[in-house]
């Protein structure tokens, strides 16, 4: 399963797929096999959760559309704790 753009259509690529790859804060391409598995795994992981969260709350009565902005709003105010890696030296 590919995690995609919030404003999915036809022409938007999923995040980690060559045509949208993750960045670093440069800018610069991540192109290591092994972050890019563990970044899929994480967002897979993070998917299930969401969604299997998004379905506890409307077999409870929860309205759809405002457990979808709460979670927005928790992904929002998530702050990774650490710095930016280092650019690395110029060779």
């Amino acid at each position: 399963m590919s995690i995609e753009h919030p404003a999915s259509s036809s022409h938007s690529a999923p995040y980690g797929s060559p045509q949208n790859p993750w960045r670093q804060p440069d800018g610069s391409v991540i192109s290591c096999t092994e972050k890019l598995k563990v970044m899929q795994e994480n967002m897979e992981e993070l998917r299930q959760c969401a969604l299997d969260a998004l379905e506890d709350a409307v077999l409870m009565g929860c309205d759809e559309a405002q457990v979808k902005e709460a979670f927005q709003a928790v992904i929002t105010a998530l702050n990774s704790g650490y710095a930016p890696a280092p650019e690395p030296a110029p060779k």
